[in-house]
């Protein structure tokens, strides 16, 4: 089924190709992804609540918390945890966009489809199953497992936390479009890629990817979106919904090395989870199709949030 959104992007950045994006992906798991999935520890979710506010979240846990039980089921055995926007939503089914990365080897999957609650697990009825290139990925290596504290929500962001977004070289972001299904995504770059223009602002480059713009064709037709900052070193999670808008003016993206066009988001409501991760990660290396080339490993996590 065509996606007026992704088509309408697709024609604007001067792609002509007919069925690209998720016109062209299936639905079934293939056993390479089900082996893939068997041996992930995190997992991000994304999902609209009942009013509409995109909310993108993470689950994690050991080798095999994930499973395909057929090639048209993804099983994974945790739910969210209290205090996470997205907790409590799976108890009716409702549209779900999953991104499961493996930092180490840059690898990555993305499922979409319908998700509910199956006793103390999510169960999942795939309908978009594909892999992504491992563009701007940092590598990462699993350190240990961390304790969830608590949750604490406003709707502004407060200063340790903007510093936090301005030092981040990676975030998750969700979308979703009527008729269109749920999307969760990852985005990268070097530390700054992520520009904090106030308490409730923020902007990001949009860099060549794949060109399928399943994520701008959603943000086309539905601007509410949510973003999942992680602290790798430390296990805290930061969680925004609001409003995105794709700037296509040439001129301001030229300011941008890399940029082919500006994304600015909008801040309506944040939460903050100490240890909502609950696991730590070791940096390794940026990814070289970053921007402005290589950098230094980060010295200690912007926590202190």
């Amino acid at each position: 089924m065509l996606h007026q959104g992704e088509h309408t992007v697709q024609r604007r950045a001067g792609l002509t190709r007919d069925r690209w994006g998720s016109a062209r992906v299936g639905a079934t798991v293939p056993p390479v992804a089900a082996d893939f999935a068997g041996r992930q520890r995190l997992v991000v979710i994304a999902a609209a609540d009942d009013a509409g506010a995109a909310w993108t979240g993470v689950i994690t846990g050991p080798p095999g918390f994930v499973a395909a039980p057929d090639d048209r089921t993804l099983v994974v055995g945790r739910l969210p945890a209290a205090g996470d926007p997205l907790a409590g939503l799976f108890d009716a089914e409702r549209d779900i966009g999953i991104l499961m990365i493996e930092p180490g080897s840059r690898k990555r999957m993305r499922v979409n489809g319908r998700a509910g609650r199956d006793g103390d697990r999510l169960l999942v009825r795939t309908a978009q199953v594909y892999s992504n290139c491992p563009k701007y990925i940092q590598t990462r290596t699993y350190a240990n497992e961390t304790v969830r504290g608590d949750a604490v929500a406003g709707g502004e962001l407060t200063a340790g936390q903007q510093r936090w977004i301005a030092g981040a070289d990676t975030f998750f972001i969700g979308t979703y479009a009527p008729g269109q299904g749920a999307d969760a995504s990852h985005r990268g770059g070097n530390p700054g890629f992520v520009t904090v223009t106030g308490d409730r602002r923020l902007t990001w480059p949009d860099y060549t990817g794949n060109a399928m713009y399943m994520t701008l064709g959603n943000l086309e037709l539905e601007p509410r979106c949510g973003l999942l900052f992680l602290d790798w070193e430390n296990g805290d999670t930061l969680h925004l919904t609001g409003r995105a808008r794709v700037d296509w003016d040439p001129d301001r993206a030229a300011t941008v090395p890399g940029a082919k066009r500006l994304v600015d988001f909008s801040v309506e409501r944040v939460v903050q989870i100490s240890g909502g991760m609950g696991q730590r990660w070791a940096f390794g290396e940026y990814s070289r199709f970053n921007p402005e080339g290589m950098e230094e490993a980060p010295a200690s996590s912007a926590t202190a949030h």
